[in-house]
Protein backbone atom coordinates (compact mmCIF):
# COMPACT_ATOMS: atom_id res chain seq x y z
CA UNK A 1 0.00 0.00 0.00
CA UNK A 2 1.18 3.72 -1.02
CA UNK A 3 -0.42 7.19 0.65
CA UNK A 4 0.29 10.26 -0.16
CA UNK A 5 -1.08 13.17 1.64
CA UNK A 6 -0.85 16.68 0.97
CA UNK A 7 -2.53 18.57 3.40
CA UNK A 8 -2.79 21.71 4.48
CA UNK A 9 -2.90 23.36 8.30
CA UNK A 10 -4.15 26.39 8.56
CA UNK A 11 -2.43 28.26 11.90
CA UNK A 12 -4.69 30.51 14.54
CA UNK A 13 -1.96 34.02 13.03
CA UNK A 14 0.70 33.94 10.45
CA UNK A 15 3.99 33.55 12.01
CA UNK A 16 7.36 33.51 10.45
CA UNK A 17 9.64 31.10 11.82
CA UNK A 18 12.21 28.17 10.85
CA UNK A 19 10.20 24.50 11.55
CA UNK A 20 12.86 22.00 10.68
CA UNK A 21 13.63 20.87 14.56
CA UNK A 22 9.42 20.77 14.70
CA UNK A 23 9.18 18.71 11.84
CA UNK A 24 12.10 16.86 12.37
CA UNK A 25 11.00 15.54 16.10
CA UNK A 26 7.02 15.55 14.67
CA UNK A 27 8.56 12.64 12.03
CA UNK A 28 10.44 10.79 15.02
CA UNK A 29 6.11 10.71 16.75
CA UNK A 30 5.23 8.68 12.78
CA UNK A 31 7.47 5.93 13.59
CA UNK A 32 5.32 4.63 16.91
CA UNK A 33 3.07 1.71 16.61
CA UNK A 34 5.03 0.61 13.36
CA UNK A 35 7.92 -1.58 12.54
CA UNK A 36 10.79 0.01 12.45
CA UNK A 37 11.45 2.13 9.42
CA UNK A 38 7.94 1.66 8.10
CA UNK A 39 6.20 4.57 9.88
CA UNK A 40 4.60 7.66 8.25
CA UNK A 41 7.30 10.59 6.76
CA UNK A 42 7.18 14.23 6.20
CA UNK A 43 8.36 13.85 2.66
CA UNK A 44 7.64 18.24 2.13
CA UNK A 45 7.50 21.09 4.27
CA UNK A 46 6.14 24.97 3.47
CA UNK A 47 5.46 27.71 5.98
CA UNK A 48 3.65 30.67 3.68
CA UNK A 49 2.02 32.56 6.99
CA UNK A 50 -0.72 31.28 8.58
CA UNK A 51 -0.18 28.14 6.02
CA UNK A 52 1.62 25.04 7.02
CA UNK A 53 1.76 22.73 3.98
CA UNK A 54 2.75 19.18 4.19
CA UNK A 55 3.38 16.08 1.75
CA UNK A 56 3.41 13.08 4.06
CA UNK A 57 3.60 9.53 2.64
CA UNK A 58 3.43 5.86 4.18
CA UNK A 59 2.85 2.91 3.42
CA UNK A 60 0.37 0.54 5.46
CA UNK A 61 1.79 1.32 8.45
CA UNK A 62 0.45 5.10 10.47
CA UNK A 63 -1.59 5.93 7.01
CA UNK A 64 -1.07 10.33 7.00
CA UNK A 65 -4.85 11.19 7.71
CA UNK A 66 -3.82 9.11 10.96
CA UNK A 67 -0.28 10.66 11.06
CA UNK A 68 -1.29 14.70 10.57
CA UNK A 69 -3.46 14.22 13.29
CA UNK A 70 -0.04 13.28 15.78
CA UNK A 71 1.93 16.24 13.57
CA UNK A 72 -1.06 18.84 14.79
CA UNK A 73 -0.91 17.96 18.64
CA UNK A 74 2.74 17.81 18.55
CA UNK A 75 3.11 21.54 16.93
CA UNK A 76 -0.09 22.78 19.02
CA UNK A 77 2.10 22.06 22.31
CA UNK A 78 5.49 22.87 21.10
CA UNK A 79 4.47 25.73 18.74
CA UNK A 80 1.91 27.36 21.05
CA UNK A 81 4.39 27.55 23.82
CA UNK A 82 7.17 29.61 21.87
CA UNK A 83 4.88 31.07 18.59
CA UNK A 84 1.31 31.73 20.80
CA UNK A 85 -0.32 29.51 17.66
CA UNK A 86 -2.06 26.85 17.06
CA UNK A 87 -3.52 24.66 14.23
CA UNK A 88 -7.30 25.50 13.51
CA UNK A 89 -8.33 23.62 10.76
CA UNK A 90 -6.47 20.53 8.31
CA UNK A 91 -7.77 19.94 5.05
CA UNK A 92 -6.81 17.53 2.35
CA UNK A 93 -5.69 19.23 -0.27
CA UNK A 94 -4.76 16.22 -2.75
CA UNK A 95 -4.54 12.06 -1.57
CA UNK A 96 -3.53 9.37 -3.58
CA UNK A 97 -3.97 5.72 -2.52
CA UNK A 98 -2.52 3.02 -4.25
CA UNK A 99 -3.39 -0.49 -3.06
CA UNK A 100 -3.62 -4.53 -3.80
CA UNK A 101 -7.00 -5.56 -5.09
CA UNK A 102 -7.70 -9.49 -5.00
CA UNK A 103 -8.70 -9.01 -8.93
CA UNK A 104 -9.63 -6.24 -11.29
CA UNK A 105 -13.20 -5.54 -11.41
CA UNK A 106 -15.63 -6.56 -14.14
CA UNK A 107 -17.34 -3.65 -14.89
CA UNK A 108 -16.38 0.12 -14.03
CA UNK A 109 -16.74 1.15 -10.38
CA UNK A 110 -18.32 4.06 -8.67
CA UNK A 111 -16.91 5.49 -5.29
CA UNK A 112 -18.25 8.32 -3.29
CA UNK A 113 -16.01 11.22 -2.68
CA UNK A 114 -13.72 9.47 -5.39
CA UNK A 115 -12.56 12.12 -7.71
CA UNK A 116 -10.68 9.09 -9.86
CA UNK A 117 -10.56 5.47 -9.81
CA UNK A 118 -8.12 3.02 -11.87
CA UNK A 119 -7.19 -0.68 -12.02
CA UNK A 120 -4.19 -2.03 -13.40
CA UNK A 121 -2.56 -5.42 -12.71
CA UNK A 122 -4.86 -6.54 -9.79
CA UNK A 123 -3.62 -2.74 -8.30
CA UNK A 124 -6.08 -0.20 -7.77
CA UNK A 125 -5.20 3.71 -7.77
CA UNK A 126 -7.79 6.23 -6.03
CA UNK A 127 -7.24 10.12 -6.02
CA UNK A 128 -8.95 12.28 -3.25
CA UNK A 129 -9.29 16.14 -3.18
CA UNK A 130 -10.12 18.46 -0.98
CA UNK A 131 -11.05 16.86 2.08
CA UNK A 132 -12.07 18.70 5.00
CA UNK A 133 -11.15 17.97 9.30
CA UNK A 134 -14.20 16.08 9.56
CA UNK A 135 -13.75 13.15 6.34
CA UNK A 136 -10.03 12.99 7.00
CA UNK A 137 -10.67 12.49 11.20
CA UNK A 138 -13.58 10.37 11.16
CA UNK A 139 -11.41 7.29 9.07
CA UNK A 140 -13.59 7.84 5.63
CA UNK A 141 -10.11 6.45 4.15
CA UNK A 142 -10.04 3.37 5.42
CA UNK A 143 -13.54 2.72 4.69
CA UNK A 144 -13.13 3.57 1.04
CA UNK A 145 -10.45 1.17 0.59
CA UNK A 146 -12.80 -1.54 2.37
CA UNK A 147 -15.66 -0.47 -0.01
CA UNK A 148 -13.49 -0.87 -3.24
CA UNK A 149 -12.55 -4.04 -1.84
CA UNK A 150 -16.27 -5.17 -0.93
CA UNK A 151 -17.66 -4.05 -3.91
CA UNK A 152 -15.01 -6.13 -6.48
CA UNK A 153 -15.90 -9.47 -3.85
CA UNK A 154 -19.75 -8.72 -5.09
CA UNK A 155 -18.96 -8.90 -8.48
CA UNK A 156 -16.65 -11.63 -8.68
CA UNK A 157 -19.30 -13.42 -6.47
CA UNK A 158 -22.26 -11.88 -8.48
CA UNK A 159 -21.76 -14.52 -11.42
CA UNK A 160 -21.66 -17.80 -9.18
CA UNK A 161 -25.10 -17.72 -7.91
CA UNK A 162 -25.63 -18.44 -4.20
CA UNK A 163 -24.81 -21.39 -2.60
CA UNK A 164 -27.77 -23.79 -2.83
CA UNK A 165 -27.75 -27.23 -1.56
CA UNK A 166 -30.74 -30.16 -1.43
CA UNK A 167 -30.80 -31.54 1.69
CA UNK A 168 -33.84 -33.49 1.93
CA UNK A 169 -36.97 -33.52 -0.67
CA UNK A 170 -40.69 -35.04 -0.27
CA UNK A 171 -41.89 -37.94 -1.66
CA UNK A 172 -43.53 -36.57 -5.39
CA UNK A 173 -47.47 -36.31 -5.20
CA UNK A 174 -50.35 -36.39 -7.68
CA UNK A 175 -51.57 -32.79 -7.35
CA UNK A 176 -55.22 -31.70 -7.84
CA UNK A 177 -54.06 -28.22 -8.65
CA UNK A 178 -53.06 -26.84 -12.06
CA UNK A 179 -53.75 -23.63 -12.24
CA UNK A 180 -51.80 -20.46 -10.79
CA UNK A 181 -53.79 -19.75 -7.98
CA UNK A 182 -53.80 -15.69 -8.09
CA UNK A 183 -55.39 -15.75 -11.88
CA UNK A 184 -58.34 -18.50 -9.94
CA UNK A 185 -59.27 -16.74 -7.00
CA UNK A 186 -59.51 -12.86 -9.15
CA UNK A 187 -61.67 -15.34 -11.51
CA UNK A 188 -63.49 -16.17 -8.65
CA UNK A 189 -63.66 -12.52 -6.85
CA UNK A 190 -62.25 -14.36 -3.91
CA UNK A 191 -59.55 -11.19 -4.36
CA UNK A 192 -58.51 -7.68 -5.62
CA UNK A 193 -55.34 -6.01 -6.65
CA UNK A 194 -55.54 -2.97 -5.03
CA UNK A 195 -52.27 -0.29 -5.62
CA UNK A 196 -48.96 -1.60 -6.13
CA UNK A 197 -47.63 -5.48 -4.76
CA UNK A 198 -50.72 -5.43 -2.94
CA UNK A 199 -53.99 -7.43 -2.69
CA UNK A 200 -56.93 -6.86 -1.04
CA UNK A 201 -58.23 -10.60 0.53
CA UNK A 202 -62.15 -11.35 0.92
CA UNK A 203 -63.45 -13.79 3.60
CA UNK A 204 -62.25 -17.23 1.83
CA UNK A 205 -58.73 -16.93 1.22
CA UNK A 206 -58.72 -14.88 4.99
CA UNK A 207 -59.68 -17.65 6.65
CA UNK A 208 -57.36 -20.17 4.76
CA UNK A 209 -54.63 -18.01 5.78
CA UNK A 210 -56.22 -17.62 9.71
CA UNK A 211 -56.43 -21.53 9.46
CA UNK A 212 -52.59 -21.47 9.17
CA UNK A 213 -51.85 -18.92 11.84
CA UNK A 214 -53.84 -21.48 14.23
CA UNK A 215 -51.99 -25.02 12.85
CA UNK A 216 -48.37 -22.60 13.81
CA UNK A 217 -49.84 -21.35 17.09
CA UNK A 218 -51.30 -25.05 17.72
CA UNK A 219 -48.04 -27.09 16.16
CA UNK A 220 -44.66 -25.13 16.56
CA UNK A 221 -45.46 -21.83 19.06
CA UNK A 222 -47.39 -23.11 21.84
CA UNK A 223 -45.52 -26.68 21.99
CA UNK A 224 -42.15 -24.92 21.82
CA UNK A 225 -43.33 -22.23 24.35
CA UNK A 226 -42.88 -18.95 22.51
CA UNK A 227 -44.52 -15.77 23.72
CA UNK A 228 -46.22 -12.92 21.62
CA UNK A 229 -44.88 -9.27 21.26
CA UNK A 230 -45.58 -6.37 19.13
CA UNK A 231 -42.34 -4.90 17.16
CA UNK A 232 -42.36 -1.46 15.91
CA UNK A 233 -43.47 -1.69 12.27
CA UNK A 234 -41.52 1.70 10.83
CA UNK A 235 -37.87 1.05 11.41
CA UNK A 236 -35.65 3.76 11.82
CA UNK A 237 -31.89 4.05 10.19
CA UNK A 238 -30.18 3.32 13.34
CA UNK A 239 -31.39 -0.26 13.56
CA UNK A 240 -30.74 -0.94 10.16
CA UNK A 241 -27.65 0.18 10.52
CA UNK A 242 -27.10 -1.57 13.50
CA UNK A 243 -28.79 -5.15 12.16
CA UNK A 244 -26.67 -4.20 9.11
CA UNK A 245 -29.45 -4.21 6.70
CA UNK A 246 -28.41 -0.22 5.76
CA UNK A 247 -25.74 -1.99 3.50
CA UNK A 248 -27.69 -2.70 0.91
CA UNK A 249 -31.73 -2.58 0.94
CA UNK A 250 -32.05 1.08 -0.76
CA UNK A 251 -33.55 -0.31 -3.92
CA UNK A 252 -36.04 -2.43 -2.02
CA UNK A 253 -37.70 -0.33 0.94
CA UNK A 254 -40.41 1.90 1.15
CA UNK A 255 -39.29 4.94 2.51
CA UNK A 256 -41.13 6.72 6.02
CA UNK A 257 -40.82 10.75 5.60
CA UNK A 258 -42.94 12.75 8.37
CA UNK A 259 -44.29 15.99 7.36
CA UNK A 260 -42.46 19.47 8.17
CA UNK A 261 -44.92 20.51 10.78
CA UNK A 262 -48.22 19.62 11.57
CA UNK A 263 -49.52 23.06 11.25
CA UNK A 264 -52.53 23.33 8.98
CA UNK A 265 -51.58 26.91 7.72
CA UNK A 266 -48.28 25.03 6.31
CA UNK A 267 -50.27 22.86 4.39
CA UNK A 268 -53.63 24.80 3.23
CA UNK A 269 -52.61 25.49 -0.19
CA UNK A 270 -51.74 21.63 -0.77
CA UNK A 271 -55.40 21.15 1.09
CA UNK A 272 -56.96 23.83 -1.16
CA UNK A 273 -55.55 22.79 -4.50
CA UNK A 274 -56.83 19.52 -3.99
CA UNK A 275 -60.27 21.00 -3.28
CA UNK A 276 -60.27 22.86 -6.64
CA UNK A 277 -58.31 20.34 -8.68
CA UNK A 278 -59.48 16.86 -7.11
CA UNK A 279 -55.59 16.34 -8.10
CA UNK A 280 -53.03 15.38 -5.19
CA UNK A 281 -50.38 18.38 -5.50
CA UNK A 282 -47.12 15.69 -5.17
CA UNK A 283 -44.70 18.50 -5.89
CA UNK A 284 -46.35 20.73 -3.13
CA UNK A 285 -46.26 17.46 -0.59
CA UNK A 286 -42.65 16.82 -1.39
CA UNK A 287 -41.89 20.27 -0.33
CA UNK A 288 -43.28 19.74 2.77
CA UNK A 289 -42.25 16.33 4.16
CA UNK A 290 -38.30 16.34 5.80
CA UNK A 291 -36.15 13.38 4.52
CA UNK A 292 -36.90 9.89 5.84
CA UNK A 293 -36.27 9.00 8.97
CA UNK A 294 -36.19 5.04 7.78
CA UNK A 295 -38.93 2.42 6.33
CA UNK A 296 -42.05 0.29 7.03
CA UNK A 297 -40.55 -3.13 8.15
CA UNK A 298 -38.49 -5.21 5.81
CA UNK A 299 -37.06 -7.59 7.73
CA UNK A 300 -39.06 -8.27 10.69
CA UNK A 301 -37.08 -8.75 13.87
CA UNK A 302 -34.41 -6.25 13.61
CA UNK A 303 -36.97 -3.71 15.29
CA UNK A 304 -37.31 -5.88 18.06
CA UNK A 305 -33.73 -5.61 19.04
CA UNK A 306 -33.41 -1.82 20.46
CA UNK A 307 -35.81 -3.41 23.43
CA UNK A 308 -32.44 -5.31 24.59
CA UNK A 309 -29.77 -3.11 23.26
CA UNK A 310 -26.66 -2.42 25.23
CA UNK A 311 -27.99 -4.56 27.99
CA UNK A 312 -27.26 -7.88 29.80
CA UNK A 313 -29.81 -10.80 29.52
CA UNK A 314 -30.04 -13.15 32.48
CA UNK A 315 -28.42 -16.52 31.02
CA UNK A 316 -31.10 -18.62 33.79
CA UNK A 317 -33.69 -17.03 31.95
CA UNK A 318 -32.33 -18.60 28.17
CA UNK A 319 -33.72 -19.79 25.38
CA UNK A 320 -35.60 -16.66 25.34
CA UNK A 321 -38.68 -17.62 23.24
CA UNK A 322 -41.09 -14.22 21.38
CA UNK A 323 -42.90 -14.08 17.77
CA UNK A 324 -44.28 -11.22 16.31
CA UNK A 325 -47.99 -11.57 13.99
CA UNK A 326 -48.71 -7.57 14.70
CA UNK A 327 -49.14 -5.86 10.85
CA UNK A 328 -47.90 -6.09 7.31
CA UNK A 329 -44.16 -5.75 6.60
CA UNK A 330 -43.18 -4.01 2.79
CA UNK A 331 -40.61 -4.62 0.21
CA UNK A 332 -40.67 -2.94 -2.72
CA UNK A 333 -40.74 -5.45 -5.82
CA UNK A 334 -40.11 -3.99 -9.28
CA UNK A 335 -40.96 -5.45 -12.63
CA UNK A 336 -44.60 -4.86 -12.47
CA UNK A 337 -47.74 -7.02 -10.97
CA UNK A 338 -46.78 -9.97 -9.61
CA UNK A 339 -48.88 -13.27 -8.35
CA UNK A 340 -49.66 -13.26 -4.17
CA UNK A 341 -46.32 -15.13 -4.04
CA UNK A 342 -44.56 -12.17 -4.51
CA UNK A 343 -46.18 -9.04 -3.28
CA UNK A 344 -44.87 -5.54 -2.30
CA UNK A 345 -46.78 -5.93 1.39
CA UNK A 346 -46.93 -9.15 3.18
CA UNK A 347 -47.57 -10.82 6.15
CA UNK A 348 -45.74 -12.22 8.33
CA UNK A 349 -45.17 -14.32 11.56
CA UNK A 350 -42.09 -13.50 12.96
CA UNK A 351 -40.77 -15.86 15.39
CA UNK A 352 -37.47 -15.14 16.89
CA UNK A 353 -35.26 -17.05 19.94
CA UNK A 354 -32.23 -15.62 22.12
CA UNK A 355 -29.21 -18.23 24.08
CA UNK A 356 -26.57 -19.56 24.18
CA UNK A 357 -25.09 -21.07 21.09
CA UNK A 358 -26.22 -24.86 21.55
CA UNK A 359 -29.49 -23.86 22.92
CA UNK A 360 -29.90 -21.59 19.40
CA UNK A 361 -29.00 -24.63 17.79
CA UNK A 362 -31.13 -26.99 19.33
CA UNK A 363 -34.39 -24.81 18.92
CA UNK A 364 -33.18 -24.46 15.18
CA UNK A 365 -33.25 -27.75 15.03
CA UNK A 366 -36.63 -28.35 16.32
CA UNK A 367 -38.64 -25.56 14.87
CA UNK A 368 -37.52 -27.33 11.31
CA UNK A 369 -39.30 -30.26 12.68
CA UNK A 370 -42.26 -28.68 13.52
CA UNK A 371 -42.49 -27.01 9.98
CA UNK A 372 -41.91 -30.75 8.64
CA UNK A 373 -44.90 -31.98 10.49
CA UNK A 374 -47.06 -29.52 9.50
CA UNK A 375 -45.83 -29.57 5.78
CA UNK A 376 -45.85 -32.72 5.70
CA UNK A 377 -49.09 -34.25 8.04
CA UNK A 378 -51.31 -31.11 8.01
CA UNK A 379 -50.98 -29.21 4.90
CA UNK A 380 -49.51 -32.79 2.52
CA UNK A 381 -47.49 -30.43 0.37
CA UNK A 382 -45.00 -31.48 -1.75
CA UNK A 383 -41.75 -29.59 -1.02
CA UNK A 384 -37.92 -30.06 -0.16
CA UNK A 385 -34.79 -28.84 2.19
CA UNK A 386 -31.99 -26.37 1.03
CA UNK A 387 -29.35 -25.27 2.81
CA UNK A 388 -28.22 -21.51 1.05
CA UNK A 389 -26.13 -18.75 1.61
CA UNK A 390 -27.45 -16.84 4.33
CA UNK A 391 -29.10 -13.69 4.06
CA UNK A 392 -26.51 -11.75 6.33
CA UNK A 393 -23.82 -12.79 4.24
CA UNK A 394 -26.12 -12.46 0.86
CA UNK A 395 -26.31 -8.53 1.34
CA UNK A 396 -23.09 -8.47 1.62
CA UNK A 397 -22.38 -9.83 -1.80
CA UNK A 398 -20.55 -13.17 -0.18
CA UNK A 399 -21.78 -16.38 -0.92
CA UNK A 400 -20.76 -19.78 0.70
CA UNK A 401 -22.25 -20.65 4.07
CA UNK A 402 -21.37 -19.07 7.80
CA UNK A 403 -20.63 -22.72 8.94
CA UNK A 404 -19.86 -26.05 7.20
CA UNK A 405 -21.69 -27.65 10.12
CA UNK A 406 -24.44 -26.46 8.85
CA UNK A 407 -25.53 -25.39 12.49
CA UNK A 408 -25.63 -21.70 11.58
CA UNK A 409 -26.68 -20.50 8.37
CA UNK A 410 -30.45 -20.37 6.70
CA UNK A 411 -32.33 -23.24 5.52
CA UNK A 412 -35.04 -22.62 2.64
CA UNK A 413 -38.02 -24.72 2.30
CA UNK A 414 -38.95 -24.49 -1.43
CA UNK A 415 -42.72 -25.88 -3.05
CA UNK A 416 -43.06 -27.30 -6.37
CA UNK A 417 -46.04 -25.30 -8.33
CA UNK A 418 -47.61 -27.53 -10.86
CA UNK A 419 -49.00 -24.60 -12.79
CA UNK A 420 -45.01 -23.78 -13.46
CA UNK A 421 -43.85 -26.84 -15.20
CA UNK A 422 -42.02 -29.81 -14.36
CA UNK A 423 -40.12 -30.69 -11.33
CA UNK A 424 -36.87 -30.96 -13.01
CA UNK A 425 -37.49 -27.63 -14.96
CA UNK A 426 -39.47 -25.19 -13.15
CA UNK A 427 -38.45 -22.60 -10.37
CA UNK A 428 -39.56 -23.94 -6.83
CA UNK A 429 -40.77 -21.65 -4.90
CA UNK A 430 -39.28 -20.60 -1.48
CA UNK A 431 -42.25 -20.13 1.24
CA UNK A 432 -40.60 -20.62 4.22
CA UNK A 433 -36.90 -20.23 5.81
CA UNK A 434 -35.29 -20.18 9.33
CA UNK A 435 -32.45 -19.26 10.15
CA UNK A 436 -29.50 -19.56 13.04
CA UNK A 437 -27.84 -16.07 12.71
CA UNK A 438 -25.10 -16.74 15.61
CA UNK A 439 -24.06 -13.75 16.96
CA UNK A 440 -24.45 -11.28 13.99
CA UNK A 441 -27.55 -9.06 15.89
CA UNK A 442 -26.32 -9.61 19.35
CA UNK A 443 -23.00 -8.20 18.20
CA UNK A 444 -24.97 -5.77 15.96
CA UNK A 445 -26.69 -4.71 19.28
CA UNK A 446 -24.24 -4.55 22.13
CA UNK A 447 -26.35 -7.18 23.86
CA UNK A 448 -24.51 -9.66 26.34
CA UNK A 449 -25.45 -12.97 28.18
CA UNK A 450 -24.18 -12.57 32.24
CA UNK A 451 -21.81 -15.57 32.90
CA UNK A 452 -19.69 -14.45 30.21
CA UNK A 453 -21.22 -16.41 27.47
CA UNK A 454 -22.01 -15.41 24.03
CA UNK A 455 -25.62 -14.82 22.74
CA UNK A 456 -26.86 -16.53 19.93
CA UNK A 457 -29.99 -15.57 17.81
CA UNK A 458 -32.35 -17.08 15.62
CA UNK A 459 -35.13 -16.09 13.53
CA UNK A 460 -37.56 -17.55 11.00
CA UNK A 461 -40.19 -15.23 9.22
CA UNK A 462 -43.86 -16.88 7.88
CA UNK A 463 -44.76 -15.77 4.99
CA UNK A 464 -48.66 -16.32 5.02
CA UNK A 465 -49.41 -15.33 1.09
CA UNK A 466 -46.67 -17.86 0.05
CA UNK A 467 -47.99 -20.34 2.40
CA UNK A 468 -51.43 -19.54 0.34
CA UNK A 469 -50.43 -19.90 -2.72
CA UNK A 470 -48.31 -22.84 -2.23
CA UNK A 471 -51.36 -24.75 -0.67
CA UNK A 472 -53.77 -23.82 -3.38
CA UNK A 473 -51.00 -24.14 -6.75
CA UNK A 474 -50.82 -28.10 -5.15
CA UNK A 475 -54.26 -28.34 -3.68
CA UNK A 476 -56.74 -25.95 -6.09
CA UNK A 477 -59.61 -23.78 -4.29
CA UNK A 478 -61.55 -26.80 -4.57
CA UNK A 479 -62.24 -27.84 -0.50
CA UNK A 480 -62.51 -31.47 -1.51
CA UNK A 481 -59.05 -31.56 -2.50
CA UNK A 482 -57.59 -30.67 1.09
CA UNK A 483 -56.47 -32.61 3.08
CA UNK A 484 -58.80 -33.60 5.61
CA UNK A 485 -56.79 -32.31 9.23
CA UNK A 486 -56.85 -28.98 7.36
CA UNK A 487 -60.32 -29.19 6.27
CA UNK A 488 -60.95 -29.91 10.07
CA UNK A 489 -59.61 -26.26 11.10
CA UNK A 490 -60.78 -25.00 8.56
CA UNK A 491 -64.23 -25.50 9.27
CA UNK A 492 -67.00 -24.25 7.01
CA UNK A 493 -67.08 -22.17 4.29
CA UNK A 494 -68.16 -18.93 3.95
CA UNK A 495 -70.11 -17.69 1.67
CA UNK A 496 -68.50 -16.03 -1.35
CA UNK A 497 -68.90 -12.53 -1.85
CA UNK A 498 -71.49 -11.53 -4.87
CA UNK A 499 -69.52 -9.09 -7.21
CA UNK A 500 -72.43 -7.61 -9.88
Amino acid sequence: MEFTLDALLVLSRPITADLTRYMKEAEELLQKGAPAGEGARIDEWNLEKDQLKLRIKSGRYVRPHDAVYRIKNYLAKEMGAEYKTGVREILGRRYEIIFEVKDNPERDMKVPFVKEISFKNKTCRILLENLDDSFLQKNYVDRIINLVNEKIEEQLYAGKGEHHEITWSSPVKEHAGSKDPTQEMKRKNWIKHRGRGQWIYGPIPTKIIKTMESIVEEELIKPLGFQEVIIPKAVTWDVWKRSGHAKNIYNEIYYLSPPKTRSREFWEDVIDEYRITGEIPLDKIKERIDPPIGGVSYAQCPPLWPFFENRTLDLEQMPLKLFDRSGPSMRYESGGIHGIERVDEFHRIEIVWLGTRKQVIKLHKEIIEAYKKIFNQVLDLEWRLAWVTPWFMAQEGINGLADEKHEIGTVDFESYLPYKGSRDESEWLEFQNASNNGIKYPEGFNVKLSGGKKLYSGCTGIGLERWLATFLAQKSLNPENWPHEFREGFGEMPEEIRLL
